[in-house]
């Protein structure tokens, strides 16, 4: 084999081997890979010349395959890609969830539209616009559609997505509950699991879907007075501990550790369970107002801890808020590590 160099080369002052076959190139710093003790830091020219003898007679290095990118020729090409990396990156199976339906939606569009097989370079700000604005979604719909595409496909094509200006959605005020032991009294005949989810949504200010449906015993402390919400589990993505007052525990009967409160099994319910309940429950409840939802018990709790301890920053606390006017307004998040259990709203 006469179709090979070998030369000796250096990086920041420490020898190293270049065995270069048909225009490719390996280092080596020591010989095991010839099957000789020869560091190239001690005698390199020695470890040199064991390369060439090695390469006449017939040995040949193993190189590594320089695999080539997978070109993303088209928008669908992009967004797959933009999947499988946060899938990598262990994204939550809620957005992932989200993704993939946004894959399902951007084909529909396509097809639609007879702009099958879209190609990245041609997407522009009409695309985008076309597809995010549509008389069937809202505009809560919309911003969530645009947010999680722009996740997906923004290191392919930056600031595109973002240079769509949407409507604002209105906040949805979720009616605080006056009639509040009665309503909950009617629950709890018509339902136990859902009057367990909107005691924990008012005394907790859990939210019902996913973090009070997700929960296990063993997410509860050893007496039941504490939840411990890690932040892959929750919307705000911070960890959380949550006081649990006393008239909720007393009506929990803590089970094995790996099994949902609700379902008595290792797996949770599916993520429609409660709104399914809920609606249900509202065709045959004689309490209930209008503009009433299951996230009016959060709300509710919330006003009555800012009554009684009187506390926006507590209140703002508990919400996991940047804005008091947000806390007031709109709920959303919590951490509540600085909270007693008297704090808690009470019934």
């Amino acid at each position: 084999m006469n179709n090979f160099k070998v030369t000796i080369g250096k990086h920041k002052n420490k020898n190293y081997i270049n065995v270069y076959v048909n225009n490719s190139r390996k280092r080596f710093w020591n010989g095991r890979s010839i099957g000789v003790d020869i560091d190239s830091q001690e005698n390199p020219e020695l470890l040199k010349a064991a390369f060439e003898l090695k390469l006449r007679d017939g040995w040949i290095p193993k190189l590594k395959k320089v695999s080539k990118k997978k070109s993303l020729e088209t928008v669908l090409d992009s967004i797959e890609e933009g999947i499988k990396m946060k899938i990598t990156s262990r994204c939550s199976e809620r957005f992932i969830k989200d993704a993939k339906r946004i894959k399902k939606l951007w084909i529909k569009y396509e097809n639609e539209n007879c702009i099958k097989g879209l190609k990245l370079e041609d997407l522009n700000k009409h695309h985008i616009k076309s597809f995010l604005i549509r008389p069937n979604w809202s505009a809560k719909t919309q911003r969530t559609v645009k947010s999680t595409l722009s996740a997906i496909i923004n290191c392919f094509k930056p600031n595109l997505i973002s240079s769509v200006k949407l409507k604002k959605p209105l906040s949805s005020l979720h009616k605080p509950i006056i009639d509040l032991n009665n309503l909950l009294n009617e629950i709890k005949e018509y339902n136990n699991n859902l009057y367990i989810c909107c005691l924990l949504t008012y005394g907790c200010l859990l939210r019902p879907h996913r973090e009070i449906r997700e929960l296990k015993w063993k997410d509860f402390s050893s007496d039941l007075s504490q939840i411990n919400l890690s932040g892959h589990r929750n919307k705000s993505g911070r960890n959380r501990i949550v006081p649990v007052p006393l008239y909720i525990r007393e009506q929990l009967i803590k089970g094995e550790p790996d099994i949902n409160i609700f379902s008595n099994q290792t797996e949770s319910f599916k993520e429609e369970y409660f709104k399914t309940l809920w609606s249900r429950f509202k065709k045959v409840s004689t309490l209930l107002e209008d503009g009433q939802t299951l996230y009016s018990f959060r709300h509710t709790g919330a006003i009555d801890i800012f009554k009684r301890t009187g506390s926006i920053t507590k209140l703002q606390k508990a919400m996991g808020h940047s804005s008091i006017n947000v806390s007031l307004t709109y709920l959303r998040g919590l951490e509540v590590g600085e909270l007693k259990e008297e704090d808690m709203p009470v019934l």
